[in-house]
């Protein structure tokens, strides 16, 4: 874990999210950190050692990691207000906004509504609609998809390492030796042993996953696109896999001209922000802004 980091929770509707802050002393505009549908901040350890001139606020969303006790609603407008929430509290009037998976959804929906908050966006292999089974309903696509996931959510674990066992096999990760991967795996869990379970339930993950994908609060943020945004797009799938989330950037470009999309080599779903290659290209995108000086 890099140097300068610290953990504290800060209040918002329903409870409290735990926020991981890396550099507090540097200046300049800071950089809010967005993780993914089952993440935690911890996921962006790997930015925060490419960024180490930057002040990086990373909250686990509700639901997620520490944060998991807050009760209400979840859905992209109210992680949207957290982060409102957690500007706020630490004084922040503007930030660059740099979201991953979901929490690129969730990205775009702050910034369209509370653009004077933002000063740049940047998605990260995640923002924008994904293609969903044909003549499935919603949930039941969603469901579809996530089914891998529902299967790891339910997992009990008789310690750590059996749960960093069962990431070092997946085809993301596998053949990785690093010990920020065993830190945020060691993270994800909670209960006590022999019961050891992962902080995110289904029903969290599966709400939040309607709603970014058929959700108004999307929609609407993607067509205004308030405040200049880039899409950086893995080569890979979430199992390493061709093809990736976002095939055809041609398509999304026609789609929303107001978003700049480059492909990122030698990167998957989750290597684009876990891994110091990946983050090396997230950490500059939110340096640059644009995409010509990536």
């Amino acid at each position: 874990m890099s140097a300068g980091y610290r953990t504290r929770d800060i209040a918002v509707r329903g409870g409290a999210l735990r926020v991981g802050e890396w550099h507090p002393d540097a200046t300049g505009v800071p950089w809010l950190l967005v993780h993914g549908v089952t993440a935690s901040h911890r996921a962006w350890a790997w930015v925060a050692e490419e960024a180490q001139d930057e002040r990086l606020i990373a909250p686990d969303l509700r639901g997620r990691g520490r944060s998991n006790r807050v009760e209400g609603p979840v859905g992209m407008t109210a992680h949207a207000d957290d982060l409102a929430a957690v500007l706020d509290a630490l004084e922040i009037e503007r930030a660059v906004v740099v979201g991953h998976s979901m929490g690129a959804f969730v990205s775009a929906v702050f910034a369209d509504l509370h653009p004077e908050r933002v000063e740049r966006v940047v998605l990260v292999d995640g923002g924008l609609p994904l293609t969903l089974p044909d003549g499935l309903d919603p949930r039941e696509a969603v469901r579809h998809v996530l089914g891998p996931t529902a299967e790891r959510l339910g997992r009990r674990c008789a310690d750590h390492a059996a749960y960093r066992d069962f990431w070092r096999v997946h085809p993301a990760f596998v053949g990785r030796d690093d010990p920020e991967l065993d830190a945020y795996f060691d993270y994800d869990l909670e209960g006590s042993e022999p019961e050891l379970r992962p902080a995110t339930t289904f029903a969290t993950v599966e709400q939040d996953s309607i709603d970014q994908n058929t959700g108004r609060a999307i929609a609407a943020a993607l067509e205004r696109m308030p405040r200049p945004t880039v899409l950086l797009a893995a080569e890979r799938g979430l199992l390493d896999e061709i093809p990736p989330l976002y095939p055809d950037l041609d398509v999304l470009a026609a789609r929303y001209p107001r978003l700049g999309a480059v492909r990122v080599a030698d990167t998957n779903h989750y290597s684009i922000v876990m891994s110091l290659h990946g983050a090396r290209i997230v950490a500059a995108a939110a340096r640059a802004g644009e995409l010509r000086s990536i």
